[in-house]
Order: C-alpha cells, then sequence, then structure tokens
C-alpha cells in the first residue's frame, strides 16, 4: 500500500478535547477511526477513548497483515466497544451511561469498508467532488429526509446535536455500514467530528482536501473551521489520507508499506489524558485511574 495520512485533534473552546482519533496499519491494511464523546465531566472522552483504543487495539491483533472479513470486523469491533462502555459504566454505578460517536473506517486490498454511528462524518473525495459521505444518525437529518427543514435551517436549527444512533447510552447502536468502494489514485477519505464540518460546508472541505496534499491541507482546513466557530468552537478533530498507486513516485511524505514484516504494525493514537486542561481539573492520579478502569473495561472484550 502506498499512501499519506495526517490526523489533528484540538480543544477549540472547550475545556476538555473530548474527541479521539487514531490510525494503525500494516503491510496490507490500514485503519482509521474517530470518536466524539458526550457525557458530564471525564465520561464523555472516556466513552470515546474506550471506543478508539478497543478498536485500534483489534485491528493490531487480528490483521496480520489483514483482517479475514473487514464487514465482519467492523461489526464486532464496534458492537464489542460499545459493550466495553456499558460495563465501564457499570462498574462505577453510573447513572448516565456516556456516549461517543463512532466512524472507523478499514481499507485492505484497495478497498474501503467504513461503519458509523452518530454525526460524526467520513468523506470519500474524488476529483475535487464529494464521492459518498456517511448520513448522520440526528434528529436534524431526520428532518432534512423529510422535507421539514432545508439545509439552511439545519445550520442553526437548536436540535441540530442531538443525535439518535452511538456507542453506549442506553438503547443499542444502529451502526450503518457501506459497501466495499474500491480506491483510486489520489482519493482522500476524511473523517471528521462535526467541530469541523458545523462551520464548513461540505463542498469547502471538498475543495481544500481533493488535492491530496493533506500535510498541508489538514492543518488549513481546521484552522479555517476553528476560526469560524467563534467562541463556541467546539473540538475539532481531522483525519485524512490520499490514496496512491503502487506505480507513483514516493515523496518524503508518503507512506509505502510493501517491505513491513507480515506481524508489523504502525500505530498513531494519543494516550488519555494529554488533552489541554485548566488547572483544577484532574488530577495525575485521578488521569491514571482512569487509564486502569478504561483498560479493565476494554481487557473484558478481548
Amino acid at each position: 500500500m502506498r499512501f499519506t495520512i495526517y490526523q489533528e485533534s484540538r480543544v477549540g473552546r472547550r475545556r476538555t478535547n473530548q474527541d479521539r482519533v487514531a490510525y494503525s496499519y500494516t503491510r496490507d491494511a490500514l485503519l482509521l477511526v474517530l470518536a466524539d464523546g458526550m457525557g458530564g465531566h471525564l465520561y464523555g472522552e472516556v466513552a470515546a477513548q474506550i471506543s478508539v483504543q478497543f478498536i485500534t487495539q483489534s485491528f493490531q491483533q487480528e490483521a496480520r497483515p489483514k483482517v479475514v472479513d473487514p464487514v465482519l470486523f467492523l461489526s464486532r469491533v464496534l458492537s464489542n466497544a460499545h459493550h466495553a462502555i456499558l460495563d465501564y459504566a457499570f462498574d462505577k454505578h453510573l447513572s448516565d451511561i456516556p456516549r461517543t460517536t463512532i466512524v472507523a473506517c478499514l481499507i485492505q486490498d484497495g478497498v474501503a469498508h467504513w461503519a458509523h454511528a452518530g454525526d460524526s462524518r467520513l468523506y470519500l473525495l474524488r476529483k475535487q467532488r464529494i464521492q459518498a459521505q456517511t448520513r448522520d444518525h440526528s434528529r436534524v437529518q431526520l428532518m432534512l429526509d423529510q422535507g421539514l427543514l432545508d439545509a439552511q435551517a439545519a445550520a442553526t436549527h437548536p436540535g441540530r446535536n442531538r443525535i439518535f444512533s452511538c456507542l453506549g447510552g442506553n438503547h443499542p447502536p444502529q451502526i450503518e455500514f457501506s459497501r466495499g468502494t474500491p480506491l483510486v489514485n489520489g482519493d482522500v477519505i476524511a473523517i471528521c467530528s462535526d467541530g469541523v464540518w458545523g462551520p464548513l460546508e461540505g463542498h469547502r472541505i471538498a475543495q481544500v482536501l481533493s488535492d491530496g496534499k493533506v500535510m498541508e491541507s489538514v492543518p488549513r482546513l481546521m484552522d479555517e473551521a476553528e476560526e469560524k466557530g467563534g467562541a463556541q468552537c467546539d473540538n475539532l478533530t481531522l483525519i485524512a489520507v490520499t490514496w496512491h498507486d503502487e506505480q507513483q513516485d514516493d515523496t518524503p511524505d508518503t507512506v509505502s508499506t510493501r517491505t513491513m514484516p507480515e506481524d508489523a504494525n504502525n500505530t498513531r493514537m494519543e494516550g488519555f489524558g494529554r488533552s489541554k486542561r485548566e488547572p483544577d481539573d484532574l488530577s495525575d492520579d485521578e488521569i491514571e485511574r482512569a487509564i486502569r478502569e478504561i483498560n479493565a473495561a476494554i481487557h473484558k472484550f478481548k
């Protein structure tokens, strides 16, 4: 495989960052995953951390050098991540179960498969156009589908952040799966939280990212989203990958996996507790305890 990849997450104007993002690749498979946590102090980011960490670690264990069945893999790991969140809430005696959106994309054999729950989005960009896009599991999207709102009204609707499917919470997630989509040279897959797509229209995201130079265009798009988000700017996270044919020449930013051993993987995932915090937030001891509890919840479903 040959690709260029870049991810970035910012706290925006919030106290903490409840978004989580990661990627991991082997010689023959690439995983992208993003979660946007919801819940009270700490617990939204715990749900997001459990989800991203569980899915990424499962990929590391099973992709040798690729998973047996991409759709079954995504179905199983998203379901198990959901149950790991429930188990964490049960052990902590939480009355309000933490929740998180999720988008996970697995690429192998040149074909992309993705699954999502909630309103974090995946865009497949081809030749400066949106070739495919996830459908938000939100109240506003339902109203758009029913003709009760237009796009302009949806952008400012007070219920635009209400979602009906997520990992965690009191109801089983309604996970939506894509068809396998073959990638062509220059395709860009971008996954982002609502802190990015909320202030920006889809065509603007496509316009900026479609040049394929994700190392430069992702920070530029994040700057634009953060500026337009203003004083109410949410956490914002974006991961984008440009797919390259094997025949193309390598550039300094290109990842080529052809020489990787079959059992090797390369992963980038930020750890819990590293996001910007206020001085009166969690202590180091509280963060360490949260990390142990997260790992314990994940371990039960491995």
